[in-house]
Protein backbone atom coordinates (compact mmCIF):
# COMPACT_ATOMS: atom_id res chain seq x y z
CA UNK A 1 0.00 0.00 0.00
CA UNK A 2 1.77 3.25 -1.13
CA UNK A 3 -0.45 5.55 1.19
CA UNK A 4 -1.09 8.33 -1.67
CA UNK A 5 -4.11 9.88 -1.15
CA UNK A 6 -6.65 8.87 -4.62
CA UNK A 7 -9.65 10.34 -3.05
CA UNK A 8 -9.32 13.81 -1.47
CA UNK A 9 -12.55 15.32 0.07
CA UNK A 10 -12.43 19.11 1.45
CA UNK A 11 -14.75 21.50 3.12
CA UNK A 12 -17.91 19.68 1.69
CA UNK A 13 -21.83 20.95 2.84
CA UNK A 14 -24.39 18.53 1.52
CA UNK A 15 -28.07 19.69 2.24
CA UNK A 16 -31.61 18.74 1.67
CA UNK A 17 -33.77 22.00 2.29
CA UNK A 18 -33.08 22.95 5.74
CA UNK A 19 -30.86 19.67 6.58
CA UNK A 20 -27.41 20.03 6.86
CA UNK A 21 -26.34 16.73 6.36
CA UNK A 22 -22.94 17.68 6.14
CA UNK A 23 -21.01 20.84 6.92
CA UNK A 24 -16.89 21.23 6.49
CA UNK A 25 -16.05 17.52 5.95
CA UNK A 26 -12.89 16.12 5.34
CA UNK A 27 -11.31 13.01 3.87
CA UNK A 28 -8.70 11.29 2.63
CA UNK A 29 -8.98 7.81 1.20
CA UNK A 30 -5.15 5.98 0.52
CA UNK A 31 -4.31 3.97 -2.91
CA UNK A 32 -4.71 0.58 -1.93
CA UNK A 33 -6.67 0.51 1.36
CA UNK A 34 -9.87 -0.87 2.46
CA UNK A 35 -11.42 1.89 3.86
CA UNK A 36 -14.63 1.49 6.01
CA UNK A 37 -17.42 4.07 6.29
CA UNK A 38 -19.48 4.13 9.59
CA UNK A 39 -22.13 6.29 10.99
CA UNK A 40 -25.60 6.43 12.63
CA UNK A 41 -28.25 6.35 10.72
CA UNK A 42 -28.76 10.13 8.78
CA UNK A 43 -25.07 10.69 9.03
CA UNK A 44 -25.10 10.56 5.21
CA UNK A 45 -22.61 7.62 4.37
CA UNK A 46 -24.35 7.17 1.23
CA UNK A 47 -24.61 10.59 0.00
CA UNK A 48 -20.85 11.09 0.93
CA UNK A 49 -20.63 8.53 -1.42
CA UNK A 50 -22.45 9.77 -4.07
CA UNK A 51 -20.75 13.52 -3.83
CA UNK A 52 -17.77 11.67 -4.43
CA UNK A 53 -18.74 9.88 -7.89
CA UNK A 54 -20.74 13.10 -9.15
CA UNK A 55 -24.29 11.86 -8.11
CA UNK A 56 -24.98 14.19 -5.58
CA UNK A 57 -24.03 18.05 -6.11
CA UNK A 58 -22.32 19.34 -2.74
CA UNK A 59 -23.39 22.75 -1.42
CA UNK A 60 -20.34 24.03 -1.03
CA UNK A 61 -16.09 21.91 -1.03
CA UNK A 62 -13.61 19.96 -3.13
CA UNK A 63 -13.55 16.62 -4.44
CA UNK A 64 -10.47 15.30 -5.90
CA UNK A 65 -10.16 11.94 -7.36
CA UNK A 66 -6.77 10.60 -8.99
CA UNK A 67 -5.94 14.34 -8.42
CA UNK A 68 -9.15 15.46 -10.94
CA UNK A 69 -11.56 17.96 -9.43
CA UNK A 70 -14.63 16.47 -9.91
CA UNK A 71 -17.07 19.08 -8.64
CA UNK A 72 -18.99 21.46 -11.23
CA UNK A 73 -17.41 19.86 -14.10
CA UNK A 74 -19.57 18.08 -17.08
CA UNK A 75 -19.58 14.10 -17.83
CA UNK A 76 -17.57 14.44 -20.60
CA UNK A 77 -14.99 16.08 -19.00
CA UNK A 78 -14.75 13.28 -16.32
CA UNK A 79 -15.33 10.25 -18.97
CA UNK A 80 -12.01 9.27 -18.13
CA UNK A 81 -12.04 9.49 -14.26
CA UNK A 82 -15.19 7.36 -14.40
CA UNK A 83 -13.77 4.89 -16.20
CA UNK A 84 -11.81 4.22 -13.71
CA UNK A 85 -13.73 3.16 -10.56
CA UNK A 86 -16.66 1.02 -10.20
CA UNK A 87 -20.07 1.55 -7.53
CA UNK A 88 -21.79 -1.67 -5.96
CA UNK A 89 -25.31 0.22 -4.97
CA UNK A 90 -27.16 -0.87 -1.93
CA UNK A 91 -29.02 -4.30 -2.74
CA UNK A 92 -26.89 -4.68 -6.11
CA UNK A 93 -29.27 -2.43 -8.05
CA UNK A 94 -29.56 -4.86 -11.21
CA UNK A 95 -31.31 -3.89 -14.37
CA UNK A 96 -34.44 -6.12 -13.49
CA UNK A 97 -35.05 -6.78 -17.35
CA UNK A 98 -31.45 -7.91 -17.96
CA UNK A 99 -29.38 -10.93 -17.65
CA UNK A 100 -26.52 -10.80 -15.50
CA UNK A 101 -24.57 -11.04 -18.03
CA UNK A 102 -26.20 -8.22 -20.07
CA UNK A 103 -26.18 -6.19 -16.60
CA UNK A 104 -22.53 -6.79 -16.50
CA UNK A 105 -22.37 -5.31 -20.38
CA UNK A 106 -23.75 -2.37 -19.33
CA UNK A 107 -21.01 -0.15 -18.31
CA UNK A 108 -19.25 -1.74 -21.47
CA UNK A 109 -21.47 -0.65 -23.86
CA UNK A 110 -21.65 2.92 -22.25
CA UNK A 111 -17.90 3.68 -22.64
CA UNK A 112 -16.85 1.50 -25.26
CA UNK A 113 -19.63 0.79 -27.89
CA UNK A 114 -17.73 -0.42 -30.58
CA UNK A 115 -17.14 -3.73 -29.04
CA UNK A 116 -18.27 -6.68 -30.51
CA UNK A 117 -21.45 -8.84 -28.90
CA UNK A 118 -18.57 -11.62 -28.97
CA UNK A 119 -15.57 -10.19 -26.73
CA UNK A 120 -18.89 -8.54 -24.87
CA UNK A 121 -20.07 -11.77 -24.03
CA UNK A 122 -16.49 -13.40 -22.90
CA UNK A 123 -15.67 -10.22 -20.51
CA UNK A 124 -19.24 -10.80 -18.58
CA UNK A 125 -18.74 -14.20 -18.65
CA UNK A 126 -15.20 -13.43 -17.12
CA UNK A 127 -16.48 -11.23 -14.10
CA UNK A 128 -19.03 -13.52 -13.52
CA UNK A 129 -17.07 -16.47 -12.19
CA UNK A 130 -14.61 -13.66 -11.07
CA UNK A 131 -17.10 -12.69 -8.30
CA UNK A 132 -17.82 -16.62 -7.41
CA UNK A 133 -20.85 -16.82 -9.09
CA UNK A 134 -21.31 -20.02 -11.43
CA UNK A 135 -20.70 -19.54 -15.26
CA UNK A 136 -24.67 -20.12 -15.44
CA UNK A 137 -25.45 -17.75 -13.83
CA UNK A 138 -24.99 -14.86 -16.81
CA UNK A 139 -28.30 -15.74 -18.79
CA UNK A 140 -30.08 -15.67 -15.25
CA UNK A 141 -32.60 -12.77 -14.11
CA UNK A 142 -32.15 -10.91 -11.04
CA UNK A 143 -35.59 -12.33 -9.88
CA UNK A 144 -33.87 -16.06 -10.51
CA UNK A 145 -31.03 -14.68 -8.09
CA UNK A 146 -30.85 -15.16 -4.20
CA UNK A 147 -29.86 -12.06 -2.40
CA UNK A 148 -25.91 -12.83 -1.91
CA UNK A 149 -26.19 -13.90 -6.16
CA UNK A 150 -27.41 -10.25 -6.45
CA UNK A 151 -24.94 -8.87 -4.87
CA UNK A 152 -21.93 -11.06 -6.50
CA UNK A 153 -23.71 -9.84 -9.85
CA UNK A 154 -23.64 -6.55 -9.13
CA UNK A 155 -19.92 -6.47 -8.03
CA UNK A 156 -19.11 -8.00 -11.29
CA UNK A 157 -21.27 -5.14 -13.24
CA UNK A 158 -18.66 -3.03 -10.92
CA UNK A 159 -15.70 -4.53 -11.97
CA UNK A 160 -16.56 -4.88 -15.89
CA UNK A 161 -13.90 -2.02 -16.47
CA UNK A 162 -11.55 -3.17 -14.66
CA UNK A 163 -11.69 0.35 -12.13
CA UNK A 164 -8.93 0.78 -9.44
CA UNK A 165 -11.19 2.11 -7.65
CA UNK A 166 -14.48 0.07 -5.95
CA UNK A 167 -17.26 1.86 -3.94
CA UNK A 168 -19.69 -0.99 -2.28
CA UNK A 169 -22.53 0.65 -0.01
CA UNK A 170 -23.62 -2.00 2.49
CA UNK A 171 -22.69 -5.08 0.46
CA UNK A 172 -23.16 -7.28 3.47
CA UNK A 173 -26.72 -5.99 4.29
CA UNK A 174 -29.23 -8.70 4.32
CA UNK A 175 -26.86 -11.42 4.05
CA UNK A 176 -26.72 -14.42 6.87
CA UNK A 177 -23.30 -14.26 8.77
CA UNK A 178 -22.03 -16.73 6.27
CA UNK A 179 -22.90 -15.28 2.57
CA UNK A 180 -21.66 -11.64 4.22
CA UNK A 181 -18.17 -13.57 5.94
CA UNK A 182 -17.81 -14.99 1.97
CA UNK A 183 -18.46 -11.53 0.30
CA UNK A 184 -15.92 -10.09 2.96
CA UNK A 185 -13.43 -12.65 1.98
CA UNK A 186 -14.15 -11.80 -1.91
CA UNK A 187 -13.61 -8.14 -1.30
CA UNK A 188 -10.14 -8.79 0.72
CA UNK A 189 -8.88 -11.35 -2.38
CA UNK A 190 -10.17 -8.93 -4.82
CA UNK A 191 -8.58 -5.51 -3.63
CA UNK A 192 -5.11 -8.04 -3.18
CA UNK A 193 -5.15 -9.62 -6.60
CA UNK A 194 -6.03 -6.85 -8.91
CA UNK A 195 -4.53 -3.95 -6.81
CA UNK A 196 -7.96 -2.36 -6.03
CA UNK A 197 -8.37 0.62 -3.71
CA UNK A 198 -12.28 0.11 -1.62
CA UNK A 199 -14.18 2.90 0.10
CA UNK A 200 -16.45 0.49 1.74
CA UNK A 201 -20.01 2.09 3.51
CA UNK A 202 -21.24 -0.76 5.73
CA UNK A 203 -22.72 -1.40 9.38
CA UNK A 204 -21.18 -4.93 10.10
CA UNK A 205 -18.73 -4.72 12.61
CA UNK A 206 -17.53 -8.04 11.37
CA UNK A 207 -16.52 -6.74 8.16
CA UNK A 208 -14.79 -3.91 9.49
CA UNK A 209 -12.81 -6.22 12.02
CA UNK A 210 -12.34 -8.51 9.18
CA UNK A 211 -11.36 -6.63 6.01
CA UNK A 212 -11.00 -2.55 6.88
CA UNK A 213 -7.20 -1.31 6.98
CA UNK A 214 -8.85 2.07 8.65
CA UNK A 215 -12.30 3.58 9.12
CA UNK A 216 -14.17 6.62 8.78
CA UNK A 217 -16.37 7.94 11.77
CA UNK A 218 -19.23 9.91 10.15
CA UNK A 219 -20.69 12.12 13.18
CA UNK A 220 -21.87 15.35 14.01
CA UNK A 221 -21.79 16.51 10.29
CA UNK A 222 -18.46 15.71 9.42
CA UNK A 223 -15.28 12.57 9.61
CA UNK A 224 -14.42 12.93 13.59
CA UNK A 225 -12.34 10.31 12.94
CA UNK A 226 -10.25 8.48 10.88
CA UNK A 227 -7.85 4.92 12.25
CA UNK A 228 -7.42 1.28 13.00
CA UNK A 229 -9.91 0.05 14.82
CA UNK A 230 -7.50 0.04 17.65
CA UNK A 231 -6.93 3.74 17.29
CA UNK A 232 -10.26 4.49 17.47
CA UNK A 233 -10.89 2.23 20.49
CA UNK A 234 -8.46 4.87 22.17
CA UNK A 235 -10.96 8.25 21.50
CA UNK A 236 -13.59 8.97 24.25
CA UNK A 237 -16.15 10.28 21.27
CA UNK A 238 -19.36 8.56 23.07
CA UNK A 239 -20.76 7.12 19.70
CA UNK A 240 -17.37 5.61 18.93
CA UNK A 241 -17.38 3.91 21.96
CA UNK A 242 -20.90 2.72 21.93
CA UNK A 243 -20.36 1.46 18.89
CA UNK A 244 -17.11 -0.23 18.75
CA UNK A 245 -17.44 -1.46 22.85
CA UNK A 246 -21.13 -2.36 22.88
CA UNK A 247 -22.21 -6.11 23.18
CA UNK A 248 -21.99 -6.14 19.18
CA UNK A 249 -18.60 -4.78 18.99
CA UNK A 250 -17.04 -6.69 21.97
CA UNK A 251 -18.58 -10.18 19.94
CA UNK A 252 -17.36 -9.02 16.49
CA UNK A 253 -13.84 -8.12 18.40
CA UNK A 254 -13.62 -11.50 20.19
CA UNK A 255 -14.41 -13.40 16.40
CA UNK A 256 -11.74 -11.66 15.19
CA UNK A 257 -9.16 -12.03 18.04
CA UNK A 258 -10.06 -16.13 17.31
CA UNK A 259 -9.65 -15.62 13.71
CA UNK A 260 -6.67 -14.24 14.26
CA UNK A 261 -4.89 -17.16 16.52
CA UNK A 262 -5.97 -19.87 14.32
CA UNK A 263 -3.56 -18.19 11.70
CA UNK A 264 -0.80 -17.71 14.16
CA UNK A 265 -1.31 -21.10 15.35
Amino acid sequence: MSGDPIIRVRGLKNSFGEQVVHDGLELEVRRGEILGVVGGSGTGKSVLMRSIIGLQTPVEGEVEVFGEPMIGRDDEDTVEVRKRWGVLFQGGALFSTLTVAENVQVPLKEFYPDLSPELLNEIAAYKVVMTGLPAEAGPKYPAELSGGMKKRAGLARALALDPELLFLDEPTAGLDPIGAARFDELTRSLRDTLGLTVFLITHDLDTLYAICDRVAVLADRKVIAVGTIPELLALDHPWIQEYFKGPRGRLAAQAEGRREAEVTR
